[in-house]
């Protein structure tokens, strides 16, 4: 009796025998190169996780394994945040104290174009690929992407971010973090072979979580998620999003301890009378955030039209540094001008060497550099982020909300009116916030939680609608989906429409129909229908453009009469189809052509030459599944 052979084991089966590398033995390790050594560990940790992945089947079931991760989605995201913040405070630490201290002043000049350029030969000889806005590239990867972040977003958001806040970059922290934590949320999910629906799930989770770790505001963390990020609110979302946003909180506070952003007390209460006031208020921060979203989109066009990026940063870098010599409280975040507003200290503004000799209890002087102020913040801010910059807009949001909103009360009361100052300064905060980002209740929700000041609850609510409400009349996009839009690749809370921009017209193309030509004969025709299976053949000249259509309902009564297949040629049958479909329309202009002709069959052309055919029954097929696989529970 012959023995069957003993297999080797699996791991000689693998690429890297069959490449002709040396299966390493016990005690070789040291005999493998570095870039070896990384694939074998790489190696094992891949079958590690497929053992995992195949245990988690057996023993965990989907619903709960969702919540875990959402755990550990909300706990990377509040890691985040605690590490962005920290590497920003670390950066102005070193560039404040020490020996540049006596000089920092002077050197506003030179810091924003020091982080600028550390942030561009960053991007360009580290991580090599191109760095997105935060919020628009994870709202991206949602509609066209199938929620795939590229992996060094992870990092790459976080150093570049810290980067240029931290040498006093006119922007937010909140949009990279939100990039940052989506891209862990999103390659977490790939790794643990979730679909869609999950990934998207993750990634609103970790745009929660960053949310809730930097303002400490859980509520309105979650309102964020469903408001800019589009979840849709159902239990399957809202309790990973709870879940994630404690999470996220619990980590933040663990390392930066339980202080809310800005501390409030509340020395006046809210007087139904100053109604109206709050009202016009809504008005004035609704038109003022139309105003900034156009300077900024103009702004940010013109800046794009300077190729080189050093010459853009070097003179970009030169008029920040400049403007934020002028106007210290621009310098960064400006969360602590925010403070001093709020706490009743406006001569704040006048931290400066050029304008500290001017009266700071003049009203007429105050209320005029909080205009500036306000003025030279959306300048400064569209400068950092158009030069290479990275950060957001969510913090020079509040930023200017809160100077427009003191600016706003100054005025009236120089009236005679006796209105609180520091109720309107929060509360402009949650009127440009909701005009700009178009998310009136993530503006409300987050000014109550940041600052505590739930009794100013109504006003909010108020002011943050009517802006809302003016902006979304002039301009149906934010700053954030404008482009989304502009591309046809924006989802909203619309499922229909949001199903209509998640599907693709490429993967529902058909192109295994027979083509022939018009000169052919109607015998030649035959042949063609004899060898396909389908009822509908293009026409095609000899460069592959479509001249018409044959429908076998059409030659079906001529097609078995021999006499005329050299007599009757193609061109004499042929009809033109109702109409044609471009390879570059959106879905919503694809099911209109439907529609409007009732055809079950469109041709799809691509300038000009045949690619194929669209079946209706394939799209519908493909919306049914879709719609399912995006709203499911």
């Amino acid at each position: 009796m012959i023995l069957p052979k003993k297999k080797p084991p699996a791991y000689q089966h693998n690429k890297v025998q069959k490449r002709g590398y040396k299966i390493p033995e016990r005690g070789d390790e040291l005999l493998l190169s570095p870039v070896m050594f990384r694939f074998f560990h790489f190696h094992l940790l891949h079958v590690l996780l497929r053992r995992f992945l195949s245990w988690r089947l057996r023993n965990i079931k989907q619903k709960q394994f969702v919540l875990f991760l959402s755990i550990l989605t909300g706990c990377a995201a509040g890691l985040m945040a605690v590490v962005i913040k920290n590497a920003v405070s670390l950066i102005q630490e070193l560039i404040t104290k020490g020996a540049v201290q006596e000089f920092h002043k002077y050197l506003f000049f030179a810091f924003p174009l020091i982080g600028i350029l550390l942030t561009i030969t960053v991007i360009r000889f580290v991580i090599r690929q191109r760095i997105y806005p935060g919020i628009p590239t994870t709202l991206y990867a949602i509609s066209k992407r199938k929620g795939l972040l590229k992996k060094h977003n992870i990092w790459s958001q976080a150093l570049t971010a810290a980067l240029t806040v931290g040498f006093g970059g006119s922007a937010g922290l909140e949009a990279p973090t939100v990039a940052a934590s989506s891209a862990f949320g999103s390659n977490l999910g790939q790794m643990m072979r979730m679909n869609y629906q999950v990934k998207t799930l993750l990634i609103g989770c970790a745009a929660a979580g960053s949310m809730a770790a930097i303002f400490k505001a859980p509520v309105a963390a979650i309102v964020f998620a469903i408001e800019v990020i589009m979840l849709d609110l159902t239990m399957a979302s809202l309790v990973p999003l709870l879940l994630a946003s404690i999470a996220a909180v619990t980590i933040s506070t663990l390392f930066m301890g339980e202080d809310t952003l800005f501390h409030f007390d509340l020395r006046h209460k809210f007087v139904i009378n100053d109604m109206p006031f709050y009202v016009f208020l809504g008005v004035f921060t609704g038109l003022v955030s139309l105003g900034f979203t156009k300077v900024h989109n103009f702004t940010s066009g013109l800046i794009e039209k300077v190729v080189r990026p050093y010459k853009k940063a070097i003179i970009g870098g030169l008029i920040l540094g400049g403007i934020l010599f002028v106007f210290p409280p621009l310098y960064g975040e400006g969360y602590e001008m925010i403070k001093a507003l709020i706490g009743g200290r406006p001569e704040a503004v006048f931290d400066s060497e050029v304008f500290g000799f001017f009266r700071k209890d003049n009203i007429f002087v105050v209320s005029a550099f909080l205009l500036l102020l306000f003025l030279f913040k959306a300048v400064s801010t569209t400068i950092t982020l158009s030069i290479g910059g990275v950060g957001g807009i969510f913090a020079p949001a509040l930023f200017m909300g809160s100077v427009l909103g003191y600016f706003y009360v100054r005025i009236i009361n120089m009236f005679g009116f006796k209105l609180d100052e520091t109720h309107f300064s929060l509360v402009g905060m949650a009127g440009l916030m909701a005009g700009i980002l178009h998310a009136p209740l993530t503006a409300i929700f987050l000014i109550a939680e940041i600052t505590g000041g739930y009794e100013l609850f109504v006003p909010l609510m108020v002011t943050g609608a009517i802006s809302y409400s003016v902006a979304r009349l002039f301009s149906r996009h934010s700053i954030y989906t404008v482009q989304l839009a502009r591309h046809r690749a924006l989802i909203t809370h619309n499922k229909d429409q949001a199903v209509l921009t998640l599907m693709e017209l490429k993967s529902e193309i058909e192109n295994d129909l027979k083509s022939v030509k018009a000169e052919a004969s109607l015998g030649e025709m035959v042949q063609v229908v004899a060898s396909s299976n389908r009822n509908i053949f293009p026409v095609l000249d000899h460069e592959d453009r479509l001249t018409g259509i044959v429908l076998l309902d059409d030659i079906r009564k001529i097609m078995f009469d021999r006499d005329l297949y050299e007599e009757v040629h193609v061109y004499d049958f042929m009809v033109q189809p109702p109409d044609v479909i471009k390879q570059s329309d959106a879905m919503e202009t694809v099911m209109e052509k439907f529609e409007s002709t009732r055809a079950w069959n469109l041709p799809v052309v691509n300038r000009g030459k045949y690619v194929g055919f669209v079946s209706k029954s394939k799209l519908f097929s493909a919306y049914r599944k879709l719609l399912q696989d995006f709203s499911g529970e």
